[in-house]
C-alpha cells in the first residue's frame, strides 16, 4: 500500500481558537451525523463523536470530528461522493484515512474522518475518547497543553497537531493498559 499524505489543495492554517467546552457539542454532532446517515446509508457502518468535541467537559477548538467507519476506506466510491455532496470536500488521502472538512471559504465547523471499520485508526480514536472521558485529570492536562499549543502556534494548525502527538501517544499507551484492566471494547 500506499504510505504516502495526499492533500487536496494547500493545508490550511486557520487560526487555532481553543475554547471551553460547549454542552451543545453533542447535539451537533447528532444533526451532522443524521446527514450522513442519510447520505451513506448502509456503506456507513459506524459514525460516531471523536475528537476533543467529544469529551465530556474538555477544551477544544469548536470543531466536531465524526468518525465514519466503512468496509473498505480504499474503496473510495463508496461514500466520497456522498459526502462531498453535502459540502465536505476530500483534503486529504492516507494509506487507512481519508479526511473531509467545509471548503476553505467556509467554517470549519466539522471534519469527518473515514477509516476502514476494526482498523488501528478506528480503534485509537475510540479508545482515546472513552479513556479521556473516564480520566479527566488526563482530560485537563489535555486541555492545558492544547491551550499553551494554541498560544504557541496559534497561526499554524499543522504544526498545533503534531506538537500534540507526544502527548497523545502516551495517553493512548496509558489508555490501551486501561482497556485491558477494564475490558474496554470499541
Amino acid at each position: 500500500m500506499n504510505d504516502r499524505i495526499e492533500w487536496f489543495g494547500e493545508p490550511g492554517n486557520d487560526p487555532v481558537d481553543i475554547v471551553d467546552y460547549d454542552p451543545r457539542w453533542p447535539e451537533t454532532f447528532a444533526a451532522f451525523a443524521t446527514r450522513l446517515r442519510e447520505a451513506l446509508g448502509p456503506v456507513a457502518l459506524r459514525i460516531v463523536h471523536v475528537g476533543s468535541t467529544a469529551v465530556p467537559g474538555l477544551a477544544a477548538k469548536p470543531t466536531i470530528d465524526i468518525q465514519v467507519s466503512v468496509a473498505d476506506v480504499a474503496d473510495e466510491n463508496e461514500y466520497r461522493l456522498a459526502i462531498e455532496a453535502l459540502g465536505w470536500p476530500l483534503r486529504v488521502r492516507e494509506p487507512h484515512h481519508r479526511f473531509f472538512r467545509p471548503a476553505a471559504t467556509e467554517d470549519r465547523t466539522v471534519h469527518v474522518h473515514v477509516c476502514s471499520a476494526g482498523s488501528k485508526w478506528e480503534h485509537d480514536h475510540l479508545l482515546l475518547v472513552a479513556y479521556l472521558s473516564q480520566h479527566p485529570v488526563r482530560a485537563d492536562e489535555y486541555a492545558t497543553l492544547k491551550r499553551e499549543l494554541a498560544s504557541r502556534f496559534g497561526d499554524n494548525r499543522l504544526a498545533y497537531t503534531d506538537a500534540k502527538d507526544g502527548f497523545i501517544a502516551h495517553t493512548l499507551e496509558m489508555a490501551e493498559h486501561w482497556a485491558g484492566e477494564t475490558g474496554w471494547q470499541p
